[in-house]
């Protein structure tokens, strides 16, 4: 709720504004969760930052979301990214429409946090979301893009077999939301279901076409896709909720140092699905570390 500025919110203003004065001359805390897309994403603020003379200190890998939203609300760390679509979690709107369109998300989750004295920056157009994949032979063999195009293929006996976790496959809004929307239902012969919620197990049995499996619940930006030769088939109907990661940063900061929210939205601006993926394969897959991928990516960026 707004509240009407009293004389003793005016000079809690006033001295707000002198922190951030003073603030001036800290280092920012720079923060992530602790995969690996969280530390790359962390290690390009870092370096966009550090380029461009603003101190940093780094605290990445932090821990998992509750960890790293309690240490930003705390005023622990500074910066950090997060997904829009956690904000259904955040404000306890699990049930709300407005998760599924990502400029809904952005700007409900926007406003919500503006609240609390933390800004969302600009989102990159990425979306880690839960998604449905195949194999790159069946996808071209059978011209399948999108979920459409799966349901047509399955209507029409097309062979298929899904590594997925089991609550991939009983969640409300996960398979089943899926099979609703776009008409097919999988039966248990058509299912391989593995224990845990790694996606890396999943991808694996459909490149090794584990038991027959030739598709695998995974995430969008998984690094493993193209390694593996995955493709995410669009959820052109939107049924899942959009999870595009943009920083996330303590109005105080951003108000001692105003030039973050141009330099990490030039940069978050270019990160599209593909390019993610990449980035972190390059870490998950091929073993560079990700202080290397953030440099060698933002060399390219500069060329």
């Amino acid at each position: 709720m707004r509240s009407v500025i009293t004389p003793g919110l005016a000079a809690c203003a006033l001295s707000a504004v002198a922190f951030s004065f003073v603030y001036a001359d800290e280092p920012i805390v720079v923060s992530s969760k602790i995969d690996t897309e969280g530390s790359v994403l962390g290690e390009l603020i870092i370096q966009i930052l550090e380029r461009n003379d603003i101190p940093t200190e780094d605290r990445l890998q932090l821990g998992g979301t509750s960890v790293v939203r309690s240490a930003l609300q705390a005023g622990e760390i500074d910066l950090y990214p997060e997904y829009t679509g956690n904000g259904a979690f955040f404000f306890d709107m699990a049930d709300s429409p407005v998760w599924n369109d990502p400029d809904d998300a952005y700007q409900t989750v926007k406003e919500r946090d503006a609240e609390q004295g933390l800004v969302w920056l600009q989102p990159a157009s990425a979306n880690n979301t839960w998604a449905m994949s195949v194999r790159e032979d069946v996808a071209a063999e059978h011209g399948l893009q999108t979920l459409d195009d799966l349901a047509a293929y399955l209507a029409d006996g097309g062979v298929f077999k899904f590594a997925a976790s089991a609550e991939f496959v009983e969640s409300a809004q996960a398979l089943p939301a899926f099979q609703e929307a776009y008409g097919f239902e999988l039966s248990d012969d058509q299912l391989l279901v593995l224990s845990g919620g790694n996606t890396a197990a999943t991808m694996r049995a459909a490149a090794q076409q584990t038991s027959g499996v030739n598709a695998a619940m995974t995430y969008g930006t998984d690094g493993g896709l193209s390694a593996l030769g995955l493709v995410v088939l669009e959820d052109s109907q939107g049924v899942q909720p959009v999870y595009q990661p943009a920083p996330v940063v303590r109005a105080s900061v951003l108000e001692a140092y105003p030039q973050l929210e141009t330099l990490l939205s030039d940069v978050f601006a270019t990160l599209d699905l593909i390019t993610l993926q990449t980035l972190n394969a390059d870490v998950a897959v091929n073993g560079l570390s990700p202080d290397q991928v953030a440099r060698d990516y933002l060399d390219t960026l500069d060329d």
